[in-house]
């Protein structure tokens, strides 16, 4: 069993989060953290994802499907990153 598997076996019963909630996003959040850490700054993208967890949450916590509310944050970072134009310093 790799690391980030018995990571996960460890961290998403220890913080309450539904396990397939995880299943069914994890590749999804990789590809977004790669993205974000590759094409616009690569401190960016724990954040990132920190804030895609908190509108997901806040969305679910409104009725709205927690996994579709992940998914719906992860294509507007997505928008963002393909949109990012660096700025020269």
């Amino acid at each position: 069993m790799d690391a980030l598997q018995r990571w996960m076996d460890d961290v998403v019963p220890a913080l309450g989060v539904d396990p397939d909630l995880v299943s069914a996003t994890t590749d999804d959040v990789l590809d977004m953290v790669r993205d974000v850490a590759h094409g616009v700054v690569r401190p960016g993208a724990p954040l990132t994802a920190y804030l895609v967890g908190l509108a997901a949450g806040r969305a679910a916590a409104e009725g709205q499907d927690p996994a579709a509310a992940v998914r719906d944050g992860l294509a507007q970072v997505d928008a963002l990153v393909r949109a990012w134009e660096p700025t020269s310093a």
